[in-house]
């Protein structure tokens, strides 16, 4: 582009980054060529010189939950009213997956969002002695030097809990989501403490999916529960789908409940007796901590977030 201006590549670089100690007709010379290019600058390159990519990266299990999405859409305005771009990877699921992800996307980011990470204890400390900033959201762990942010899991479980006791439930079953999410461990803790209301909770496995709770009600079923307490709201959907097919009614025959509060939960029949994660607050709080370590600032995580059950049409008397 030099050449076709008719100027030294010094003067191009001055130009296109902005320097005022260009002359205006080499500037225009200099735009002008560009234009006739189709030039566009590498931000890549650019990033290298001025030692910011401008852009954070997110990792996430699962970009087709609405959850994650609407999480990262809220970081997403935070991030572009700071100049930031924001660069968002899911993973196979595996707990090595997600590391590996996050050691290739470190070379290539100014910050890092790890959003419901299944990362163990120990990948997390090498994570913390990186120098691009880490963040962890919806995961609270003891001891490792990382800037936190969280939504309570565990008190409106129990909520859910006094709900489903309140109408009589005591046999429940519990469709978890993965073993290696801190908001499953969460919301199981609840519902063991849930005994104290006559709640008496069997876990069966399955991942957080439509399709996992779809295929695992069968198995719940053989504990014969009036309830269903389901990971979260894809959990629900797939739950309520089966037992359709096997001719049952929701809540007439069982109750079924979620977590997050999804936009569809509260569209589908039965509109589902869920909680109400702050979704947003989580994406503000999140983009917070990220914009204060990208400043090297000082900043202390915040308490966690709380959230509120709804009830909805999904519960109903136990039979």
């Amino acid at each position: 582009m030099a050449k076709a201006a008719g100027v030294s590549t010094a003067t191009v670089s001055r130009v296109l980054s902005g320097s005022s100690a260009v002359t205006p007709d080499l500037a225009d010379r200099v735009h002008k060529a560009a234009d006739d290019l189709s030039y566009r600058p590498s931000s890549a390159a650019r990033g290298l010189v001025l030692g910011s990519m401008r852009s954070v990266g997110v990792i996430l299990p699962d970009l087709a939950n609405a959850y994650f999405f609407d999480v990262v859409k809220q970081m997403h305005h935070g991030a572009a009213e700071d100049g930031y771009r924001m660069l968002v990877a899911d993973y196979s699921g595996t707990a090595a997956d997600e590391y590996a992800t996050a050691l290739d996307l470190l070379g290539q980011v100014d910050g890092l969002v790890l959003l419901s990470s299944r990362i163990p204890l120990a990948g997390l400390t090498e994570l913390a002695r990186q120098p691009t900033p880490v963040v962890l959201v919806n995961r609270i762990e003891r001891g490792i030097d990382l800037p936190m942010v969280a939504i309570d899991n565990f008190t409106p479980m129990m909520q859910l809990c006094g709900h489903l006791a309140r109408l009589g439930h005591r046999r429940v079953v519990y469709l978890a989501g993965s073993d290696l999410s801190w908001q499953n461990r969460e919301r199981w803790r609840g519902l063991e403490m849930a005994r104290a209301f006559g709640i008496d909770a069997v876990k069966v496995a399955s991942d957080g999916t439509i399709e996992g709770a779809y295929t695992a009600v069968d198995e719940a079923l053989t504990h014969e529960p009036t309830a269903l307490i389901c990971f979260n709201d894809l959990s629900a959907l797939g739950a309520i789908s089966k037992l359709r097919g096997l001719g049952l009614s929701v809540p007439e025959d069982i109750s079924v409940t979620g977590f997050d509060d999804i936009a569809v939960a509260r569209h589908i029949d039965p509109r589902l007796t869920t909680v109400v994660s702050p979704k947003s607050r989580l994406g503000d709080q999140a983009w917070a901590l990220m914009h204060a370590a990208l400043a090297s600032a000082p900043s202390t995580s915040p308490p966690l977030l709380p959230a509120d059950m709804v009830i909805r049409d999904s519960t109903g008397p136990a039979k």
